[in-house]
């Protein structure tokens, strides 16, 4: 890439468009804004909109990359749209609706030499890179993950959560897990456990998972997307040294040694690593989340809850 801010085109223009995408770019020295894309928005002040992808593409005004916020069930045909195009990729988590479209684009960007980067912004909460420091070289003997949310709040009116490949309440779930990865030293498989999905719904609304590390460490993973009042997004992690817990999503840190917090900056340094990764010509596409994810879906029970009401 040159030293010109590189030309970035937002596609969706959701929540997590408006409320991270779209300030974290204006914030950044590294992208200007090229144009949104999104037919169900008459797009943002000050920037030129879209109805497609192809409409874009097709209107002559230059652009770079990518930033792909719609829902996952059309984030791989956008992808290789833009791929197809001569266009690097950022994905919104999760990458794609199933492991094969994630690795299929993975695939596919390489081969075309474009940078394909999975944006898993809670790995770039103030207090997971500490965390991961202060986990090196010492043994674990549990994990214990809560991540306890209320989708009324954070998802309003987003009825693509709860179709097929929407994740339900695996899509902040996939949160945790993103960090979980990051900060644990061996890989994670899962060995079962239940998901409650509603009766109308084709995702789940809470779950108990159970994991374990290469070497047999246990890790439970509890999620509820029907939590009320205060929110819940820790993990504790036991070791022979003592206990860490990552609060607030990764922006509380406590140790043996003390606590710290700092002001989350999560998708600033996102599109900071993603810049970093241009210049490079390199690309980040870790699909380990998304495959604990897909693990879960096949090896849990299944129990049926009451409906799903917004």
């Amino acid at each position: 890439m040159s030293e010109a801010p590189c030309r970035i085109a937002v596609v969706g223009l959701g929540k997590v468009a408006r409320d991270q995408h779209l300030p974290a770019i204006a914030m950044a020295e590294q992208f200007t804004l090229a144009a949104t894309v999104d037919p169900a928005s008459e797009g943002v002040e000050g920037a030129l909109h879209f109805a497609t992808l192809a409409q874009l593409a097709a209107s002559g005004v230059a652009f770079d990359a990518v930033s792909l916020c719609s829902p996952p069930q059309f984030r791989h045909a956008l992808a290789r749209e833009a791929v197809a195009a001569g266009k690097h990729v950022l994905l919104e988590k999760p990458p794609g609706a199933t492991m094969a479209e994630a690795e299929s684009l993975r695939s596919a960007a390489q081969s075309a030499g474009l940078t394909s980067f999975a944006a898993w912004h809670s790995r770039y909460s103030a207090g997971v890179a500490p965390a991961r420091a202060w986990l090196a070289g010492k043994a674990v003997r549990s994990v214990a993950i809560t991540w306890r949310e209320d989708v009324r709040v954070w998802h309003p009116g987003q009825d693509w959560i709860w179709r097929e490949g929407g994740f339900g309440v695996f899509d902040p779930g996939i949160n945790a897990l993103s960090i979980a990865t990051a900060i644990l030293p061996n890989p994670l498989e899962v060995t079962g456990g239940a998901l409650q999905f509603p009766a109308n719904c084709a995702a789940p609304v809470s779950g108990q998972v159970n994991l374990t590390d290469t070497t047999g460490m246990p890790v439970t993973l509890d999620l509820d997307f029907l939590q009320q009042g205060p929110q819940t997004w820790d993990i504790r992690v036991e070791t022979y040294e003592g206990e860490l817990l990552l609060s607030l999503g990764g922006s509380m840190l406590t140790t043996t040694d003390g606590t710290m917090r700092a002001a989350d900056r999560d998708y600033p340094a996102l599109y900071a690593h993603f810049a970093q990764c241009l210049a490079d010509g390199t690309s980040e596409a870790d699909l380990a989340p998304l495959d604990l994810v897909s693990q879960a879906l096949a090896r849990c029970t299944v129990d049926q809850v009451a409906p799903f009401h917004e």
